[in-house]
């Protein structure tokens, strides 16, 4: 029998979390990371706590990320069943969905548990746009 259910995978991945505002960039070329070393949320299955610190890594192009609106959406996790693999794929969908960078990535370093240390990483980096050949 499986321990683990697809209800539990699916834990999270949906859920309704704050709003993420973004501010107008003025300067190209240049890269952006944030550290949010106090990530918490719960383990859909056992209900425990996880603990970790997140690591954003952008480029922007048009859109920063506001800051006190990531926070707000970092907190909601607190209380949200969802497995790190799927959190940190979850950040990295949300967040390049507000601020439409050149790239992303999103790293968690979680704290070990049963002497297990995880290391999750998602990137999106935006597909080139083809030119047209003129005739």
């Amino acid at each position: 029998m499986r321990l683990y259910t697809a209800e539990h995978a699916r834990s999270g991945i949906d859920a309704k979390l704050p709003g993420i505002e973004c501010w107008e960039n003025q300067y190209p070329g240049y890269q952006v990371e944030i550290v949010i070393p106090e990530y918490t949320a719960i383990c859909p299955r056992t209900g425990l706590p996880d603990f970790g610190t997140i690591y954003i890594t952008y480029s922007p192009d048009k859109w920063c990320l506001e800051l006190k609106s990531l926070k707000e959406y970092m907190n909601a996790f607190r209380s949200l069943g969802i497995f790190y693999e799927n959190a940190v794929n979850r950040i990295l969908r949300d967040l390049v969905a507000a601020c439409h960078p050149l790239s992303m990535t999103v790293r968690g370093e979680f704290t070990p548990r049963g002497g297990i240390l995880s290391k999750v990483e998602a990137r999106y980096t935006r597909p080139q746009r083809r030119r047209s050949r003129k005739k």
